[in-house]
Order: structure tokens, then C-alpha cells, then sequence
């Protein structure tokens, strides 16, 4: 084949790609490539600045839970105790939209402290508490947290997810 033909087929085959748009999505792709150290996207295409911490010992519960909120406008963060959620809450209280924690966890505070913690804290958190075990009857959750008994739905915590992604953050008076 003489390089004029070559020259042509190339030149025919952009003319094709141009015609379909390719060069768009390759600059659409190039883009995206230029943006990977931003934080993740939700899912309408805006950065993910808001987190929701998921604290539980049980490694596949935990999991579990992620991968549910991944589907959130929210940043998930996953913990296995008490003492490492509050250790994430100290740098990023203040992104902190959502705290979804079982009520038993390995280490010296348990859900429930962890909760009171941070509704005395980061009272602007919404908390969602969740165990296989009801809470004890003498035991209060702090005003305005979820208790989801386990095994919880998808839905029932992807629309706690929402409520905290999109609802406005109440006054702190």
C-alpha cells in the first residue's frame, strides 16, 4: 500500500469519528482522566463531600452497608469501633452528614455511647443506629436518631442516606 493510501484510509476514518462524535467522547474521557484526584462523584455528577461513617465490627456488615451508600450523593467511610469513628469525627466532623453504627462493637464504647457522643458533639449528624437486639427499654437513643433493626433493608437506609444528604442542616441555637 503506497503512502497516499494510507494517508486517505487515516484521513477517512477521522472524517468517520468526527461523524459519530468519537473526538467528543475522547475529550469527554480526557477530562475525566484530568479530574481523578478530585473526590468521587455522586451520582449527578457532583463531588462527594459529605460522608456518611458506617462504624461495625463485623467485617461483612460493614461492607454490606458501604456498598449500599456508595449509591448516596455521600462519601462512605467505614469503621470497626467506636474509637476510630470519633477519630474520623475530630478531622471531619464537620462533613460528617450521616453516622450509621451497630449498638455492639468491639472496644470500649458501644453504638449507643458513640451516639450520645455525637449528638452532644456534631449535633448536626444524623444518627441511625441499628442492632439485631432491640435497645433496652431503659435505654433513650438521643433525640432525633433512627433505630433500623437488623437485618436492616437497603431501602430503609438509603432513605435515611437521602434525608441526610438533602435535607437542609437544622439551627443550632
Amino acid at each position: 500500500m503506497q503512502l497516499d493510501q494510507i494517508g486517505q484510509a487515516l484521513a477517512s476514518c477521522y472524517d468517520h469519528l468526527v461523524a459519530e462524535g468519537i473526538p467528543d467522547h475522547l475529550a469527554a474521557l480526557v477530562r475525566r482522566v484530568d479530574r481523578s484526584n478530585e473526590p468521587p462523584s455522586a451520582p449527578g455528577g457532583r463531588p462527594k463531600s459529605r460522608i456518611a461513617l458506617v462504624v461495625e465490627d463485623e467485617q461483612d456488615t460493614r461492607e454490606l452497608a458501604e456498598g449500599v451508600l456508595e449509591e448516596t450523593e455521600l462519601r462512605v467511610i467505614g469503621c470497626d469501633s467506636a474509637e476510630r469513628a470519633l477519630g474520623i469525627l475530630q478531622e471531619s466532623g464537620g462533613d460528617v452528614a450521616l453516622v450509621f453504627a451497630d449498638i455492639r462493637l468491639a472496644g470500649a464504647m458501644d453504638g449507643l455511647q458513640l451516639a450520645h457522643a455525637i449528638a452532644t458533639l456534631w449535633p448536626r449528624t444524623r444518627l441511625v443506629v441499628t442492632s439485631g437486639l432491640d435497645p433496652e427499654p431503659d435505654v433513650a437513643l438521643p433525640e432525633g436518631a433512627v433505630f433500623i433493626p437488623k437485618p436492616w433493608r437497603a431501602f430503609d437506609v438509603l432513605v435515611e442516606a437521602e434525608r441526610a444528604a438533602c435535607d437542609p442542616l437544622p439551627v443550632i441555637s
